[in-house]
């Protein structure tokens, strides 16, 4: 399997280069050159497989020549027999064609878990097979950073440095990264928004100098193994409902669009996948597009679900490149308006090629809130403003012909004020992180500029 950039000016690359990559040197997005196919017949033996299994299964592919389907195996059970239900993605139906799949069971009990626990392992086997020794780089809108460090911390031939938007992801997402003991974790607190976070980080990928001096790595979906991992969910999903002789649908509350290209992808493998729902909050850059074929970046609105803060959704990128039908210098041409000028737009007939892929809709924090006790009020189970937003985008884009599946993407005790605020209930921590709030933080508050956090890095590094 070789994989290219969606800018079309690097080289195709392997698999372990992608994984210590992330980003493409030319600023692009890796892709595979092809996407593996799973026939009828290969996806109904899945069914029987366990959550581990099925992710070596679908995963293998995409590490042909570098990780086997044995390593995949062993990695995903040491991986996910952490986790603290024993489906590791439950699915519960909660109305008539409606289920959830709730994906926050992992460590850090939000969804970029079930990625990064997996990837932080093929760090730890690539790195020590090659007896090289990398920076991670990443930027948070307030779950990625803490999953990350989770699945990285004291690693010794990586160091992690995640930045976050200073006051801008709940109190109980920044402790779970600014609490961690691990010599090899830094955590930066921007005075920006998430944007802004992942402007710097893409500044410095593309600063060749300094990314080959540091031998930067991304653990941020920018990183395909990110969208590989997640893309083992929605088989898991699907696969249980009656996949692939019926088809299925999914809601899926998304910033950076990562979680629901991945699934995007599955359908690209040959699942049944009937329609795929985003849900945005205020910051609704995806809906507005879908309506209008116009991108435009506005100002980033602080929200009760601040891991949906973002104007600037990456992995779209990767669906441009697609529905373009691979052309790197469109794709390319597109994001270097959209870097300098903050808007593109496409043709009426790319607009409809998308329209048939995704569909979107937005919620504000009031329609957020009346969401979450709309589900407790005729389910009483607790939600999350994030899944509530993938609850309100299911309602709207209904349809009886397959059942919808709603992605879960965090526990609600991760936003307990914006839960409380909701049904005048505050969810609890698991007792596995119930001394939280307590815990001693350690952060460093740096202004927005690539040069801060250049310096921040090479003296941190220094000194250790």
């Amino acid at each position: 399997m070789k994989y290219i950039s969606t800018r079309g000016k690097s080289p195709a690359i392997d698999f372990e280069d992608v994984l210590l990559a992330g980003l493409a040197p030319d600023g692009g997005l890796y892709v595979p050159e092809n996407y593996p196919q799973f026939s009828r017949e290969q996806m109904r033996k899945m069914r029987s497989l366990s959550y581990s299994e099925l992710a070596a299964e679908i995963m293998a592919p995409f590490t042909e020549g570098y990780l086997s389907k044995s390593d995949l195996a062993e990695m995903a059970k040491e991986a996910y027999g952490n986790f603290s239900h024993s489906a590791v993605a439950p699915l519960k139906q909660i109305g008539d064609g409606l289920w959830v799949m709730e994906l926050f069971y992992g460590p850090t009990l939000a969804f970029k878990d079930y990625a990064l626990q997996i990837v932080g392992r093929m760090f730890d086997t690539v790195l020590k097979r090659s007896n090289k020794h990398i920076t991670i780089l990443g930027a948070t809108s307030g779950d990625t950073g803490s999953a990350a460090i989770e699945a990285c911390k004291g690693c010794p031939n990586l160091d992690v440095f995640i930045l976050h938007p200073h006051n801008r992801v709940s109190e109980v997402q920044r402790r779970q990264m600014t609490t961690t003991r691990a010599s090899n974790i830094y955590n930066i607190a921007l005075e920006g928004t998430f944007d802004d976070c992942q402007a710097i980080v893409k500044a410095l990928f593309a600063d060749e100098v300094f990314r080959e001096k540091q031998c930067l790595s991304a653990v941020n979906s920018i990183n395909w193994a990110r969208i590989m991992a997640q893309v083992v969910y929605y088989f898991h999903a699907a696969l249980a409902l009656g996949a692939p002789d019926r088809e299925v649908s999914f809601a899926v509350p998304t910033g950076n669009f990562g979680n629901i290209f991945a699934g995007y992808v599955a359908k690209r493998m040959g699942l049944s996948v009937r329609k795929l729902v985003l849900g945005s909050n205020e910051n609704d850059i995806l809906p507005r597009f879908l309506k209008t074929g116009v991108m435009e970046k506005r100002e980033v609105k602080p929200s009760i679900s601040p891991s949906m803060d973002i104007q600037v959704s990456s992995n779209f990128e990767r669906l441009l490149f697609d529905v373009f039908d691979r052309n790197a210098a469109e794709v390319s041409r597109l994001m270097e308006k959209f870097k300098y000028e903050r808007i593109y737009s496409v043709k009426p007939e790319i607009l409809n090629r998308i329209q048939n892929i995704i569909s979107g809709t937005s919620c504000s924090d009031n329609e957020t809130k009346d969401q979450i006790r709309k589900v407790y009020t005729a389910t009483n189970e607790i939600v999350d403003p994030h899944s509530a937003i993938g609850f309100a985008a299911a309602e709207k884009f209904y349809e009886k012909e397959a059942p919808t599946v709603v992605l879960s993407t965090a526990h609600p005790s991760k936003f307990p004020i914006a839960v409380r605020e909701a049904i005048g209930i505050t969810p609890a921590l698991p007792s596995k992180l119930s001394d939280l709030m307590t815990r001693r933080e350690n952060f460093t508050v740096l202004p927005n500029t690539p040069d801060a956090i250049k310096y921040f890095i090479e003296t941190a590094q220094r000194k250790a």
